[in-house]
């Protein structure tokens, strides 16, 4: 719950000490910065590592959240107003221009004091050690993974993100988490109040190495700041469910993220997935495994079992479509979080909330992208097979964005019918309660609806380019020319910021939200 506690007068020492030290920081970087010519990568991150610790001992000194908030919101308006400014060059630094030519900022000294505001907001009290040690491990992991990546940082990770990502970086991001959590939760023991208290030691030790490899994989998997974000509240979200939540256990959390790093490094061998594609699948799938337990892991596993067989398949049928949709069959990090970010956020409101209802929306989201998965590929597979455009009805040439045909449609219906019949083979008690049937009818519907949604999208707003080289329209905004030069696509129709990805997250929103707002009109649900 949202706690804002009244100022105490007795805080405001420690409050401009606060305010001192960070300006003092502050100006030692422009300092070191602009009279010294220390690198700003090496000043930021040292920054950083400071600032880390500085807020692992804030809640010792404050006996109120107040002037916390007060100082965290501060810095955050700081460092957004230097960011547009251009004023701290310690800060910021130079924009970073990726592969593509794109001028990249990071987001990182204003989202840095934005997560301490947010965790300080709803930890404060009983669980403000979590805060503590979610912000130690930001501080000091985060800081040694880009310094030690920088100096040593050889062997760079393919295929994950557009900031380059080190070996040598992701294991300086390992060990030092792995240190951090381990003597943190020791130290804190006397704090836990839920599911971590009594536990033995080695159950622990395993909770902290399973933590290290979840902040590790999002620190390499996100850019330009984002880690900030989301590294602490990593740490929080698994810390809080496990102490507050009974249905939670450490026993099930670990055996859900060994499931997920299977399941990632399986994908990788078979080629389902590329290296940020099977990152992003062992994050949220060690939420789904081990939070949801096999009743949530079962319906995702259909979805992804099946969709990502039925994408391997008819390789020469499909051959002429590989340069037409924006990527191939082997999927990454954006991809799965298209198709499965939608049920991963409804993985984690349930399991803050327990609201049954959620679960028909994360079932909804699921028949979504099966839906929309299998109308493409059985579309493009279907011998023969007539497509028409879903907003004028004119024939258009199959895998055309907006194209829908009967086979793939369906597909459709089936595939979404696939994903609650998993569900049904569980013996969820809320689908009996709803009635089987009717629970099939639903999702069914819902995902179907979803596939039509996604269509229609792609037909009027998503981007579609026309590629100069092999003269045709595609999806892709860059052709490769025979001499391995990128050549820039035109854009034809549609909006540059609207790819895929989107189209499918938006599918899997509206596929959600039907079979929510259908389930919790028709039937009153109790745990």
């Amino acid at each position: 719950m949202v706690n804002i506690q009244s100022p105490s007068p007795q805080d405001m020492p420690s409050f401009f000490l606060l305010l001192t030290l960070v300006g003092f920081f502050l100006v030692l970087g422009e300092l070191l910065t602009r009279k010294f010519s220390v690198t700003p990568l090496v000043v930021r991150k040292v920054i950083h590592l400071c600032m880390g610790v500085v807020m692992f001992f804030i809640p010792s000194y404050f006996s109120s959240n107040f002037y916390p908030l007060a100082a965290a919101f501060l810095f955050a308006v700081v460092g957004l107003v230097s960011l547009k400014a251009g004023i701290l060059q310690s800060l910021h630094g130079e924009p970073v221009v990726t592969q593509e030519g794109e001028r990249v900022i990071s987001y990182g000294p204003v989202l840095f004091p934005l997560v301490f505001f947010l965790q300080a907001l709803f930890l404060w009290g009983e669980h403000v050690w979590i805060l503590q040690i979610s912000m130690l491990v930001l501080g000091i992991g985060d800081a040694l993974a880009a310094l030690v990546g920088t100096a040593a940082g050889g062997r760079h990770i393919e295929n994950l993100t557009k900031s380059r990502k080190s070996i040598e970086g992701s294991m300086a991001m390992f060990i030092s988490s792995l240190v951090i959590l381990s003597v943190s939760i020791f130290v804190f023991r006397d704090a836990f109040t839920g599911g971590l208290v009594g536990q033995p030691i080695w159950k622990l030790l395993a909770l902290a190495l399973l933590l290290a490899l979840l902040v590790t994989a999002v620190e390499a998997l996100l850019s330009w700041g984002l880690d900030n974000l989301f590294i602490p509240l990593a740490i929080a979200y698994v810390l809080y469910v496990v102490d507050v939540n009974s249905m939670v256990t450490i026993d099930g959390l670990l055996l859900g993220g060994l499931f997920a790093l299977f399941i990632a490094i399986f994908s990788i061998k078979v080629k389902f997935l590329n290296n940020s594609g099977a990152t992003a699948t062992f994050l949220l799938g060690t939420t789904i495994f081990g939070v949801g337990g096999m009743v949530w892991t079962v319906p995702m596993l259909t979805f992804y079992l099946l969709s990502s067989i039925l994408s391997k398949l008819g390789h020469k049928r499909k051959a002429k479509f590989d340069l037409v949709f924006e990527k191939g069959s082997q999927r990454d990090a954006g991809q799965v979080y298209a198709n499965g970010g939608v049920a991963w956020i409804m993985m984690v409101i349930y399991s803050l909330t327990g609201d049954p209802y959620i679960f028909f929306a994360y079932l909804g989201t699921l028949a979504a992208v099966q839906a929309d998965t299998w109308a493409t590929e059985i579309g493009t597979m279907w011998p023969n097979a007539k497509a028409r455009l879903i907003t004028t009805f004119k024939d258009v040439p199959v895998g055309t964005s907006g194209g829908v045909s009967i086979p793939g449609t369906l597909a459709s219906f089936l595939g979404s019918l696939l994903i609650c019949s998993s569900a049904v083979l569980m013996n969820v008690s809320w689908i009996d309660q709803v009635g089987i049937v009717t629970s099939l009818l639903v999702i069914g519907v819902s995902g179907l609806f979803a596939s039509l949604v996604d269509s229609f999208f792609g037909a009027t707003v998503q981007a579609q380019y026309y590629d100069p080289i092999r003269q045709k329209v595609t999806e892709r905004t860059h052709s490769i020319a025979s001499d391995g030069s990128r050549v820039a696509n035109e854009l034809l129709k549609g909006y540059d910021f609207v790819n895929n990805d989107l189209v499918n997250t938006l599918c899997a929103i509206s596929g959600s939200a039907v079979a929510y707002l259908v389930v919790r009109n028709l039937v009153s649900l109790s745990l």
